[in-house]
């Protein structure tokens, strides 16, 4: 093994020293910009847009149809006249009713048809039919009965070809009776229908 000078090793390890510090350059620093810290009050991020929704399909609708025509307002009916604006007439006779009961009776139904027949002849008449009850039974109960019998008898002469337009009925009830009398005879009287004219 050579020995070599201790200057000669001491120059030789400094110059081994010198290489390794200067042979590699030196990497250059690379600096990171960051952002300044906010001033203010943080705001938020603005919301992404919504995703598009896809059009719904088309809906098929029925062609649209014409508006319905309007019907006509109906014409007012022509007002009836009052019941004082009619008249007797000795060619329209009354009938009679048995006791409750609004049913024509076979002598009855002679006597409608001839006010019938009479009532054809003359058209340019419209007819009041009055209806009456006798004194029994509530006032309420013999209103009611005595309309029944006033339509009772206008519906047998409407049958009989006389036009229902002429026709004006009311019911008196027990407030008209003919005889005052508490008996049967009297109060068949008061069961009845009776028939008032006046020139249209």
């Amino acid at each position: 093994m050579i020995r070599l000078p201790r200057s000669i090793l001491v120059v030789a390890v400094t110059f081994a020293l010198a290489l390794g510090t200067s042979g590699c350059a030196k990497r250059p620093a690379v600096a990171v910009a960051t952002a300044p810290a906010p001033t203010g009050a943080a705001t938020p991020p603005a919301p992404l847009p919504a995703p598009a929704q896809p059009a719904p399909p088309p809906v098929a609708t029925a062609p649209a149809a014409a508006e319905p025509a309007r019907p006509e307002p109906a014409a007012a009916p022509v007002p009836r006249p009052a019941p004082a604006e009619f008249g007797p007439n000795d060619a329209l006779r009354m009938i009679h009713f048995e006791f409750d009961k609004a049913d024509i009776r076979p002598d009855d139904a002679s006597i409608l048809e001839a006010n019938a027949r009479w009532l054809r002849d003359n058209p340019g008449h419209i007819v009041l039919v009055q209806g009456h009850c006798d004194e029994r039974g509530t006032n309420e109960y013999n209103l009611a009965l005595g309309e029944r019998r006033a339509r009772s008898a206008m519906n047998f002469l409407v049958a009989q070809g006389v036009a229902s337009a002429r026709f004006t009925v009311v019911s008196y009830g027990e407030e008209r009776p003919l005889c005052r009398e508490e008996s049967e005879t009297c109060w068949a009287q008061n069961r009845r229908a009776m028939f008032f004219i006046k020139p249209q």
